[in-house]
């Protein structure tokens, strides 16, 4: 593996790249997010009638804010400290600085109905980390709402391996630099980080895009095993 490529590197990069992808969401750029996946999750949430939502890599905090316009206590965190800033100045939700490894019960102090993460789930060490301490973080009955890269989309050159991946901004505006590496897991992969971590896998969906007829993303949604 590429020294480069790794968990660490992965903020690093998000860490230079916080201006443009706030004005990314704020000027609503990312057509498949405004076309399909920004629906698409909110519906996810909504289909568990939640009351309290941990949002994990909440970024500038949209998906937050969308949430406290539907009533819905939620609480967005991220290891950014310059989108929490952002997101707690908008006004909607409430923001902690947190990093993935660093979640536990010990730090939040509180439970969920639904923790989600949307598309924020890309290393490899801190994703498996953040599996191993959500089922401490919901209620009885709750459940863990994943929606990240469909494994259609990142099978390239023929390997259907996991494997760190490098990042891309291609599509997106010249104002971003350094992208970000992903570490690719299969479908079977997911899978298996769900049943292993007290999870039983009641949904995955796959979000279309109407106007392209291609798969936008992935949605797994795994109930808690009380």
């Amino acid at each position: 593996m590429m020294k480069q490529l790794s968990d660490k590197k992965i903020v690093d990069s998000w860490k230079n790249n916080v201006t443009p992808w706030v004005s990314a969401i704020k000027n609503n750029e990312i057509t498949s997010r405004v076309l399909v996946t920004n629906q698409a999750i909110l519906d996810s949430i909504k289909s568990r009638n939640p009351k309290t939502v941990l949002d994990i890599g909440c970024g500038e905090g949209w998906l937050v804010r969308s949430l406290a316009d539907l009533g819905i206590d939620a609480l967005g965190i991220d290891v950014i400290p310059e989108f929490i800033d952002y997101a707690s100045k908008e006004g909607k939700g409430r923001y902690k600085v947190l990093s993935y490894e660093n979640i536990s019960a010990n730090k939040l102090k509180e439970k969920y109905d639904v923790v989600v993460s949307n598309f924020s789930l890309l290393g490899k060490e801190s994703v498996e980390h953040v599996f191993q301490q959500v089922t401490s973080l919901l209620k009885p009955g709750g459940a863990f709402i994943v929606q990240t890269i469909h494994p259609m989309i990142g099978f390239i050159d023929g390997n259907y391996n996991e494997s760190w991946r490098t990042g891309s901004w291609n599509g997106f505006s010249t104002s971003f630099t350094d992208p970000a590496p992903w570490y690719f897991r299969t479908l079977n992969a997911w899978s298996t980080l769900f049943s292993k971590n007290g999870f039983v896998l009641t949904t995955i969906s796959e979000p279309i895009n109407k106007k392209t007829k291609t798969v936008a993303s992935i949605i797994y949604i795994g109930e808690l095993i009380n």
